[in-house]
């Protein structure tokens, strides 16, 4: 059959009057085949038709097998990102790429485009951003308090049965010790452990818990909070708050308190802090070795004490002595037990 471009072609140079072999050579035929369309009548069709082409057979992806568990997945969880999906459907022998993945996903899980927000870079070791946020569990609430570096986005977390002081004061000075060093400011919110009255709007000044003054004191950071109403600027750690929910948090299981520490420690070193981050287009851990580490404030020889609030005390098990007791054995001769026995004397 005479294809659709090629019957319009073949009947413009009829019109024009050229020869079946001037035809031939212009449309790369044979003369035979112009006189065999010529009497087959196709060209006498309607030109105004509407070409029709058959589908192109669909091509298997790789991406195929594993979408009955992106479904579920979804389904269960709708808020799961492409890379904990990539992760998972790997774990279950997917060795396909991340495009097609995130393709599909965006298919069945449409999303409104992200409002964009103007960051502040800072230099490095030069700010800290410090944040809690709230999680429930099964067996209660914890407090996650995070700590990002501002420059480099390292990022510290770890769970409180508490949202106080001495929770804030051990957190960060465990954070102080994963980085190796102390910035020269820390960002806060409206911590109330930080900051007592915040009068700046009326033209009144800043007050700070005198607690933790003294403890920003000795480890020699300077405390700064964001304006009320404008926590925007805090924007480095308010974002990893969604990561952490959305990332490790979100759509997995844990046994006991042990078990979330230990997962977010792995999850950490292995996922959060190794990524490709979208703002700085760097691994953080990169970044920070690179260009942070070295000019963070070196921290003290010992361990802030504090006056007002009571160390941790780790409860140790109380160890009894037990008593074994004393048996008396009496002792006899052999002959004894052979007559007990009826044995041989």
């Amino acid at each position: 059959m005479i294809g659709w471009e090629s019957r319009v072609l073949f009947r413009h140079y009829l019109a024009e009057g050229l020869t079946k072999t001037a035809i031939a050579e212009r449309l790369g035929i044979s003369r035979r085949t112009v006189t065999r369309w010529i009497a087959s009548g196709d060209l006498d069709r309607d030109l105004e038709e509407v070409p029709r082409y058959t589908p192109r057979p669909p091509v298997p992806r790789k991406l195929d097998r594993y979408k009955a568990i992106i479904d579920a997945r979804l389904q269960a969880y709708p808020k799961l990102s492409s890379v904990r999906l990539l992760e998972e459907i790997r774990a279950a022998g997917y060795d396909g790429g991340y495009t097609q993945l995130k393709e599909y996903v965006r298919t069945v899980r449409p999303r409104p485009p992200e409002e964009q927000v103007i960051r502040f870079e800072t230099a490095p070791a030069r700010q800290a951003q410090v944040d809690f946020a709230d999680f429930r569990l099964p067996w209660g609430k914890r407090y996650a308090l995070m700590v990002v570096l501002g420059y480099s986005r390292l990022l510290w977390v770890r769970f409180f049965t508490r949202k106080d002081m001495r929770a804030l004061q051990d957190g960060l000075e465990e954070a102080f010790g994963y980085f190796g060093g102390v910035t020269e400011h820390l960002l806060f919110d409206q911590m109330r452990s930080v900051i007592t009255k915040d009068g700046r709007l009326s033209g009144e000044k800043l007050a700070t818990n005198a607690e933790f003054v003294r403890f920003a004191a000795h480890y020699e950071f300077k405390i700064r909070a964001c304006r009320p109403y404008r926590a925007q600027t805090k924007g480095k750690v308010e974002r990893p708050i969604s990561y952490v929910r959305d990332n490790f948090f979100y759509g997995r299981e844990f046994l006991n308190d042990a078990d979330l520490d230990a997962q977010l420690r792995r999850w950490l070193d292995g996922t959060a802090n190794v990524r490709l981050h979208q703002t700085v287009k760097e691994q953080p851990r990169l970044r920070f070795e690179r260009d942070e580490r070295a000019l963070l404030q070196p921290l003290p020889h010992r361990p802030y004490h504090s006056l007002v609030v009571e160390p941790r005390r780790a409860v140790e098990p109380k160890i009894r002595a037990v008593q074994v007791p004393v048996v008396s054995v009496e002792r006899r001769p052999l002959s004894h037990y052979a007559e007990l026995v009826g044995g041989v004397r």
